[in-house]
């Protein structure tokens, strides 16, 4: 996963507030000229997601404060749609940081001083500047097999591995603290893990996949009653391949959704009912310019969709279905992945049991092959190459739906019930992403709706552009025009 970077401090609330409507503050997104290594991509989320070396899991609890509220959090684009990612803040006093922003991770790691790998741009923690950092002194895991303060984690990414400290620490994100969050002060990192100004990953899944075994800051938010509704809500933003470093990247909104960004209504489907691990989906249905394709069903079609992924990766059988439906030819430089004639316009879309939801041609194209400029590569691989290990029944996902897909999207990522939901873009956030109505009619179970008008951001979109306006006014374009609408 590419690092993600945030251009724009969080805007904080009192530390005592009752229920008040959802804050919208926009992403900002890096773009520049780096071109993604799809190999090492693939091999990152193979590993990931259990096609390589499984992760510990524990669960673990923190305190907090504030009360019954939700926030938008500015989100960076970096390398040209590689990853997303926010600021928090660290310590006391607090010292700032940009992270991934990764629903398919559930671990928080910064890299400290003490890491000797990491480059002069990457700000690092100064733990002893903060009058509130804790650890231990053991570098060995309690009894009961759940790590303790002071225990030296690993935490392998496949295209990378960050070794730390499990330590604990006042957290705060877009107004929201919590006094004693479990993180991972990191003292060794892989090259090429971290880019530019990012400092680590804000994992969003669920505490059962920490490897520090830390329960996840937005997990601790909702169970302590600090937001007005059990949901994360997305908007992630296009490149346009500007030679501008730092660039809206759309927006992350803590404890509700934002009104202005979609049309219609929000369509939930629920997940497994299973422990939750990542945020899961059934994937019901694939088309190829309007053309179904047979695919997995079942628990082999079980999908994590995750923001810390750039591309799409599926099993075998299904990517080798679509790539005879678009009548691709697998790449001669990346393993795994398949081209096509970039003269081809390529409209792939997706559903988990209701709405069919197409992906933009610019997102599907993710560049040409090195030798031969008439190819264009598919920004879907084959994530079981190489693994004898199968997703679904072994809890891990055959399907990993990424940013490709999500740019598409408004999405919304609910604990309770669990599930996740998609809406169609609004004008102002881009609107490329037309449901095209059930893909399923059989596959409705567990399917529900949200109007805008009846989510919780009902009526609290001028009420956070109050508080947001004038980091709004920073960016320009569409956001500047969000600005105007939140006004």
């Amino acid at each position: 996963m590419a690092p993600l970077t945030l251009a724009l401090p969080f805007l904080f609330l009192p530390a005592l507030v009752l229920s008040v409507d959802p804050i919208h503050v926009p992403l900002t997104k890096r773009a520049s000229h780096k071109k993604l290594d799809l190999n090492k991509e693939a091999l990152r989320l193979r590993t990931k997601y259990g096609f390589g070396e499984a992760a510990a899991t524990a669960s673990r609890r923190a305190t907090v404060g504030r009360r019954g509220s939700s926030a938008g959090i500015p989100v960076t684009n970096q390398d040209d749609d590689s990853s997303y990612f926010g600021t928090v803040t660290i310590g006391t006093p607090a010292q700032t940081f940009n992270v991934i922003l990764d629903t398919g991770s559930s671990d928080l790691w910064v890299a400290g001083t003490s890491c000797t790998s990491c480059t002069r741009q990457t700000p690092l923690f100064q733990s002893t500047q903060s009058s509130t950092f804790q650890t231990g002194q053991t570098t060995v895991g309690s009894t009961t097999g759940n790590p303790v303060l002071g225990q030296t984690i690993k935490i392998t990414y496949g295209s990378g591995a960050v070794e730390g400290t499990l330590s604990q620490d006042t957290v705060s994100m877009g107004g929201f603290t919590v006094s004693n969050q479990q993180f991972l002060d990191v003292a060794a990192v892989s090259t090429g893990l971290l880019d530019g100004s990012v400092s680590g990953i804000m994992g969003l899944a669920f505490s059962a996949i920490a490897s520090t075994g830390a329960t996840p800051f937005w997990q601790t938010l909702i169970a302590n009653n600090q937001l007005s509704s059990p949901e994360m809500s997305f908007w992630l933003t296009r490149s346009s391949s500007t030679n501008t470093q730092d660039v809206a990247g759309g927006v992350f909104t803590l404890g509700g959704t934002n009104a202005s960004l979609f049309s219609g209504t929000v369509e939930f489907l629920d997940m497994p009912a299973t422990t939750p691990t990542f945020w899961l989906l059934t994937m019901s249905s694939v088309t190829v310019n309007g053309s179904p394709v047979t695919i997995s069903t079942g628990d082999a079609a079980l999908s994590a969709i995750d923001t810390g992924t750039t591309l799409i990766g599926g099993p075998s059988a299904d990517v080798a279905a679509i790539k005879t439906a678009v009548g691709g030819t697998d790449s001669p430089s990346s393993q795994g992945f398949f081209n096509f004639p970039c003269s081809t316009n390529l409209e792939i879309s997706l559903s988990f049991g209701g709405q069919l939801w197409p992906i933009n041609t610019a997102d599907m194209n993710i560049g040409t092959e090195p030798n031969d400029a008439n190819a264009c590569i598919a920004a879907i691989f084959d994530l079981d190459l190489g693994t004898s290990i199968q997703g679904g029944n072994s809890g891990n996902p055959n399907w990993v739906v990424g940013d490709t897909f999500l740019k598409n999207v408004y999405s919304v990522f609910r604990s309770s019930p669990a599930s996740v939901g998609f809406a169609q873009l609004s004008t102002v956030a881009g609107g490329t992403g037309t449901p095209s109505g059930s893909a399923d009619s059989s596959s409705t179970s567990g399917t529900s709706t949200s109007t805008g008008a009846g989510s919780t951001s009902s009526g609290s979109v001028s009420s956070g552009a109050s508080r947001v306006g004038p980091a709004l006014a920073l960016l320009g374009g569409a956001v500047a025009a969000l600005a105007m609408l939140c006004a």
